[in-house]
């Protein structure tokens, strides 16, 4: 496995702790389909919410924030990953949905995460 896929594992991993820490059920992770993956699908039980979650994760700002790679072409993907989702689970017209990025930035051992709600 490559170090950055070993640092997303991580990422995405943190990811699960916090939005648990939080409040949220997760439902899923890595879902795929022929359009795309969402990297966990997690219920905001504050909110009443279905969230699609793309996790980022960085080790330095080199190349800017983690958020910046989540450009209109990825954020297509998430959409329609997100409706063929609903779709094959007949929730269509029934749920309050969102798309948000998680930020996580790793340094040594610890780490720190930007939770950005509802990107589209």
């Amino acid at each position: 496995m490559y170090e950055r896929h070993i640092i997303g594992k991580k990422g995405e991993d943190y990811s699960v702790k916090f939005l648990e820490d939080e409040g949220y059920t997760i439902i899923e992770r890595n879902f795929e389909c022929k359009t795309g993956e969402i990297d966990i699908i997690a219920f905001d039980n504050k909110k009443e919410e279905l969230v699609f979650i793309e996790v980022k994760t960085r080790t330095n700002v080199k190349y800017g924030n983690p958020a910046d790679a989540v450009d209109e072409t990825k954020k297509k993907h998430i959409y329609k990953t997100a409706r063929y989702y609903l779709y094959k689970y007949n929730m269509l017209d029934t749920t309050f949905v969102r798309i948000d990025v998680l930020e996580v930035f790793i340094t040594n051992n610890t780490y720190r995460i930007n939770h950005i709600k509802q990107i589209m």
